[in-house]
């Protein structure tokens, strides 16, 4: 694609955009691959972080974390998930992050975030990388849920916390969806236009937040 716009006279830098770990299906973007493609054709990758901040990378840093220092990517991080808080950060170049600062209208004339928002995300930041022991026991989690929809349902695990089991037909999701909540299990069902016609989907997060009965 960006071969044919740049012989088609497409000028300037190209930006791709992608999520490191994708919210409905699970699975993880091919960042290295994508990283060596943004170098070649002088690109920039902007990476949305938000459902593995917190979860994956060394102190829960996210998929993007082995690609810091670079200047060619940007990370988006949400506090609004495993940080528990609201808001979010940008990381990325020195050069890009002050431009930002001074020239992205949606930051300069949005509402500052409250000082108490900020403390519970540093303090977030400064759990996950102080009790590892969380990120480990979520993987052992999502690591017995991929073993036993193997075995009970013939179904391949996503290999994340995110866990789709596509059903196809919207009734019937939303209804298998219902009776499950009727017995206490918190899942929900997605239905078009969240995800492509015929591949109605129960979604299926695993946690560590789950009260005692």
């Amino acid at each position: 694609a960006i071969k044919r716009w740049r012989a088609e006279g497409g000028m300037g830098c190209v930006w791709i955009a992608v999520e490191s770990l994708y919210s409905m299906d699970g699975d993880c973007a091919p960042l290295e691959s994508l990283a060596a493609l943004a170098d070649r054709h002088d690109a920039f990758i902007v990476i949305d972080e938000a459902h593995a901040t917190g979860v994956w990378g060394p102190d829960g840093r996210g998929l993007a974390a082995a690609f810091e220092g670079r200047d060619n990517i940007v990370a988006l991080h949400t506090c609004g998930k495993a940080l528990g808080a609201s808001g979010g950060l940008v990381t990325g170049p020195r050069t890009l992050c002050e431009y930002l600062i001074n020239r992205c209208r949606p930051f300069i004339y949005a509402t500052a975030p409250s000082p108490l928002m900020a403390v519970a995300a540093r303090e977030a930041l400064a759990m996950l990388a102080d009790e590892p022991m969380r990120r480990v026991q979520l993987r052992e989690r999502v690591a017995l849920a991929g073993r036993q929809l193997v075995d009970g349902c013939g179904v391949m695990p996503s290999g994340s916390q995110i866990q789709p089991l596509v059903i196809g037909d919207v009734r019937r999701t939303m209804a298998v969806a219902a009776r499950l909540q009727a017995r206490g299990f918190d899942i929900r069902g997605i239905r078009p236009p969240t995800v492509p016609e015929g591949t109605s989907r129960l979604r299926i997060s695993l946690t560590l937040n789950i009260g005692e009965a």
